[in-house]
């Protein structure tokens, strides 16, 4: 499904904070966690401990409380599990969404108003953990939201259907290992068409599929609205 964002005023929209606050140059520091960031190269990503140290200290050290992560960067932080690998030969490295890096325990929202579409929990290290897709109408057309690497509990007593409002508290940034065994942090997506997929969907993609998925997951910052993206 291609969706023309030409078409569409997405100023004309307001959007809740999905962090409860807005993501500015004053709270937020820009991580890059490409292959042109030579800190990647010594750092063992396989050791959630070390790579949580990390992400903290350049979270602390910019004065920040949000590490915030780009749409569509090439990283090199996928090798730290097989999950992303396709074949020998294909890799799974195209970030699809918007990562915002922070405390476990912080709180998420809803953006808009909408329903719960799916949840589950995808285990399994480098995966989501805890996740819950939400789904919107937006310009007469349907989108969807993922929320993902949550805290467990946030999934229990959750029904498919239940309405959510604009401002919502749908859930909480997860510790690890619970959340995928990833430094804590939100994964943030959209999607015009689930492809299918009910409570999961690809949070990354390889070079070979990037124009199919950036068709289908238009850019997080279209709501998130933050100054360092």
């Amino acid at each position: 499904m291609i969706i023309y964002l030409q078409d569409m005023n997405w100023n004309a929209l307001d959007f809740f904070p999905v962090m409860g606050e807005k993501l500015n140059l004053g709270n937020s520091v820009k991580l890059d966690f490409s292959p042109s960031n030579p800190d990647l190269e010594s750092l063992d990503l396989s050791n959630t401990a070390a790579f949580d140290d990390y992400v903290t200290t350049q979270i602390k050290n910019s004065g920040s409380t949000y590490g915030i992560g780009g749409y569509l960067e090439h990283r090199a932080i996928y090798r730290r599990s097989a999950v992303f690998a396709t074949s020998e030969a294909d890799f799974r490295n195209i970030h699809l969404g918007v990562d915002i890096w922070t405390e476990a325990g912080a709180p998420v929202y809803s953006p808009f108003e909408g329903k719960i579409h799916s949840f589950q929990d995808n285990v399994g290290f480098g995966n989501y953990g805890a996740t819950i897709i939400l789904e919107h109408e937006v310009f007469e057309k349907k989108l969807y939201s993922l929320y993902g690497h949550l805290f467990l509990s946030d999934l229990e007593g959750l029904e498919i259907g239940q309405e959510v409002k604009v401002g919502d508290l749908i859930a909480h940034i997860g510790p690890f290992p619970e959340n995928g065994d990833w430094p804590p942090h939100l994964h943030f997506q959209l999607m015009w068409d689930l492809m299918g997929n009910f409570g999961d969907f690809p949070g990354v993609c390889s070079k070979r599929d990037m124009d199919i998925y950036q068709a289908n997951c238009p850019d997080p910052n279209l709501i998130l609205r933050s100054e360092v993206l």
